[in-house]
């Protein structure tokens, strides 16, 4: 798995490529817990996110839980297994699933 990392004014932008599972994910929760007060979007680019397992789901539920007092989580280009994923667990419910 890789992660990058960009700020863009009041959006942070996390690229997430490859599995997101029991191994990796205390990584993606570290980049999720160190982005900066006052960011009002969180974007989780998934386009190159090949798994996510609930390690995972887990991380995105922090990520919930912190912008849920600043603004938004949204999950950008997530494939349809992962998008199939969210729906299953009422992820979609609140993130923002945005295609481009």
């Amino acid at each position: 798995m890789t992660i990058k990392k960009s700020v863009n004014n009041d959006e942070v932008i996390i690229e997430v490529e490859g599995r997101v599972d029991t191994n990796t994910a205390k990584e993606f929760e570290t980049a999720v817990k160190e982005i900066p007060a006052g960011t009002k979007k969180l974007t989780i680019d998934m386009t190159g996110l090949a798994y996510i397992s609930s390690a995972g789901l887990r991380v995105l539920l922090i990520a919930n839980q912190l912008m849920d007092e600043y603004g938004e989580v949204c999950a950008l280009n997530p494939n349809n297994e992962i998008r199939e994923i969210l729906s299953i667990t009422g992820f979609d419910d609140f993130l923002n699933i945005v295609e481009k």
